[in-house]
């Protein structure tokens, strides 16, 4: 079987896989700060919080983690016409891709905030200060630093899951890719772009964070 590769199509259409690439980036990059934002109120709820709390944020983790994201997608965009709230593709992908992502990300902080020793807390009830005080000042900065290795491959992972959300034709690489593939039939070809550009983005942002963390947590190298 012979077949004769036509990269020149590819090429001809790289603009609309760099804008496709830079959508990803940025449609994961806002679903990691808003994944993090809710995991941070989901961990305390669950470290902190009353009973029942636990409870309902543990269930929501453990529905979320246990059930395919495409499925996920697919409840979200299709599902909810039903009950008479339409979103489009973009608005869908994001809220899918928070839900998704703060479940995991809620063990994360959750891990990062069980490593501190419960005697700096104690000392700062010694000193006056409050819960949330204490949480915001002491506990919450110690936890994200424990664990920022960890956030940074989550957002990779993130960002590699987002193809999956070309399903409902929001705007991203994969769908990108999808849109010259149709156009072209250079199917091969394009999809093996798709790939490199996903392993270029995947490797260069773990030498960010690794850097990142070099920088700014330097103990953390050396313990």
């Amino acid at each position: 079987m012979e077949y004769t590769f036509h990269f020149i199509d590819v090429w001809t259409n790289r603009q609309e896989l760099l804008w496709g690439a830079w959508l990803t980036v940025q449609l994961s990059a806002v679903s990691m700060v808003l994944s993090l934002v809710i995991a941070i109120f989901g961990a305390l709820a669950r470290t902190s919080g009353p009973k029942w709390l636990q409870v309902l944020v543990a269930a929501y983790v453990e529905f979320v983690r246990n059930t395919p994201f495409l499925v996920q997608v697919f409840v979200i965009f299709f599902g909810l016409p039903a009950l008479g709230l339409r979103l489009e593709a973009d608005t869908g992908a994001l809220i899918a891709m928070v839900l998704n992502g703060s479940a995991y990300t809620i063990e994360i902080v959750r891990a990062g905030i069980q490593a501190i020793n419960h005697g700096q807390v104690e000392a700062a009830y010694a000193l006056g200060l409050h819960k949330i005080q204490t949480f915001r000042s002491i506990v919450l900065p110690q936890a994200l630093r424990a664990v920022f290795t960890p956030l940074g491959s989550q957002f990779i992972l993130l960002m590699l899951n987002s193809s999956i959300v070309s399903v409902i034709s929001a705007e991203e690489l994969t769908a990108a890719a999808q849109d010259i593939q149709s156009r072209t039939f250079r199917s091969f070809e394009v999809y093996i772009v798709t790939i490199a550009i996903y392993l270029v983005l995947s490797i260069s942002f773990t030498a960010v964070f690794a850097t990142l963390n070099r920088v700014f947590f330097p103990r953390l190298e050396t313990r």
